[in-house]
């Protein structure tokens, strides 16, 4: 039976106005990641945690977030996205407050796990409802808003959090969302429309459960591989095994959508006979996976390293936001105009350069606005490349599959968030134990002779776990006991250590995400011509979503 959408009340407001309550939402999701990356070093001094639990922080929210988005998409399809908005911007705001009132990173990190499970409901309704409230002819325009909105959450997240931060404490990074949470869902509630479809879907639990284990397992070794030198984890169970064991359950769980294809799949094949939509989220991964993979290493670097404040440590990346912000919707209109293809080769290959120019320009006596000229010229790049992806991706997807196209493209998103983030996070720590043992062999001459060998295993142990990086640290603590004369030189020569060691490890680090992104700017070549759109249908300028059933 074809599936068609079917409005289940007219809708009473302007495609517009539906669309900015779409972004407010879509804008604390985002608003959210920002400020978090930004309070990382003041969370890691102020609740004692060490590098690897403040991964599981970025990433518990992550994980949770790409594993249930393909559902989520499902489930609007199934009860309608006007729902699923509402439900997912509930349970988001109120784990927003439990993230604010954690007291120790093992509380903070399951309120981030029920934060990525609001997320995921929520996210995948946005491009679903502007896929079908917009005629096609419109929608690079819509697209070039929404893509507007992340770089509105760029600048604010870390100008806003890093106000809140130096001025309050990390908890009311999240406190901000309990105001934009309330709006949006008043909003929500008085403009969005219910659109629902007309055949009942079921949901694949099978493939929920193989894709769940295997995500989960895949990013824990990641994430825990340096800790545990990439050896036993659990009793006799070893880092690497969990690795094969993630990727056979997600090669069983590929199969399983593959032998299913002709009933109700997780994952739809049919979405894939768009080749631009299939490529789209090859390149949709790579964005992410380069996005978190750079700024994790980058945020510490700024306060870390360079001591800045949080405030200041996001007065310095928001040009780049600025910029971001400005470009994204003429970079829609041109998508509408010329179909988005070398708008985005262009963007991603501007992003590319601009990031690594930040990387050769980063050094351990920098000032703040030494990497300015890479980030203006990222900042044109990511403008450029958020609306034309998504006019390229959705352009030729059928109504009736918006739900699982959004879904599954907002997945492939953030499995390369996860991926990117747990892969430099794990190369970052192999490559700063590395630095820390040669900088601190290197430099120990400075320090009395009977201090030297201790100094040295200090900091040779450092990558075991016991690794600190908040703002102010040195990498490892300064044994108590000191004399005051003995602390003194101790700190100093450690805090130059750590910078350099810093410094060299994410310059060896950031090579990844790097490389990830210039492969996606050259796959963008193979994007095919955009089909000949009809003319724009009267009865779309008045009902959008009856033109789209």
């Amino acid at each position: 039976m074809t599936a068609t959408p079917t409005p289940v009340e007219r809708p009473k407001h302007s495609p517009w106005l539906v669309l900015s309550v779409l972004c407010l939402g879509f804008f604390m999701i985002l608003l959210d990641t920002t400020i978090v990356n930004i309070a990382i070093p003041d969370m890691s001094t102020r609740l004692d945690a060490s590098l690897d639990q403040i991964l599981w922080v970025v990433n518990a929210y992550v994980l949770v977030y790409a594993v249930l988005l393909i559902t989520a998409g499902r489930l609007g399809d199934l009860y309608g996205p006007k729902r699923l908005f509402l439900v997912g911007l509930v349970v988001f705001t109120l784990a927003s407050a439990a993230c604010g009132f954690a007291r120790n990173p093992e509380q903070l990190i399951i309120a981030r796990v029920i934060q990525g499970a609001g997320g995921a409901l929520l996210t995948p309704q946005t491009l679903s409802v502007i896929t079908m409230i917009f005629p096609a002819e419109k929608r690079g325009a819509a697209f070039g808003l929404w893509g507007a909105v992340a770089g509105v959450a760029t600048v604010a997240g870390p100008t806003l959090g890093g106000y809140l931060v130096t001025n309050w404490g990390w908890e009311y990074i999240f406190f901000v969302n309990l105001p934009i949470g309330v709006l949006a869902v008043v909003m929500a509630a008085i403009v969005m429309p219910d659109i629902k479809l007309n055949r009942r879907h079921k949901l694949d639990w099978a493939g929920t459960a193989l894709a769940t284990t295997g995500l989960f397992l895949i990013t824990y070794g990641l994430i825990e591989g340096q800790p545990h030198d990439w050896g036993k984890v659990w009793g006799p169970v070893t880092i690497v095994e969990i690795l094969v064991a993630g990727a056979l359950l997600m090669a069983a769980f590929l199969l399983h959508q593959y032998l299913t294809r002709n009933g109700e799949p997780l994952v739809p094949f049919a979405i894939f006979a768009d080749r631009n939509y299939s490529l789209m989220n090859v390149v949709s991964a790579a964005i992410a996976f380069g996005m978190l993979g750079l700024f994790l290493p980058l945020v510490i670097y700024l306060q870390s390293v360079l001591g800045l404040t949080a405030l200041q440590a996001g007065l310095t990346t928001a040009p780049m936001s600025l910029i971001s912000m400005f470009v994204a919707p003429v970079a829609g209109r041109l998508a509408d105009r010329t179909g988005g293809k070398w708008v985005l080769f262009v963007g991603l290959s501007l992003w590319s350069v601009g990031m690594g120019l930040v990387v050769w320009l980063a050094q351990v006596d920098s000032g703040r606005w030494h990497i300015l000229p890479g980030l203006i010229v990222a900042g044109f790049g990511l403008g450029l490349t958020f609306a034309p992806l998504q006019t390229i991706a959705m352009r030729n997807v059928e109504p009736r599959m918006a739900g699982a196209a959004s879904g599954f493209i907002n997945t492939a998103r953030q499995l390369g968030a996860v991926i990117g983030s747990a892969a430099v996070g794990a190369v970052l720590q192999v490559q700063l134990a590395d630095q820390l043992r040669e900088r601190a062999e290197a430099n120990a001459g400075a320090l009395p002779p009977q201090f030297r060998g201790q100094f040295v295993d200090g900091f040779a142990h450092a990558g075991s776990g016991s690794l600190e990086v908040g703002a102010g640290q040195s990498g490892v603590p300064v044994p108590p006991g000191l004399p005051e004369q003995a602390r003194q030189a101790l700190t100093t020569v450690a805090a130059k250590t750590f910078h350099e060691a810093f410094t060299l490890a994410m310059k060896h680090s950031l090579v990844v995400p790097l490389s990830v992104l210039a492969v996606a700017a050259l796959s963008c070549l193979l994007v095919t011509r955009r089909r000949r759109e009809p003319g724009p249908d009267p009865a779309a300028e008045r009902d959008p979503v009856g033109a789209a059933a």
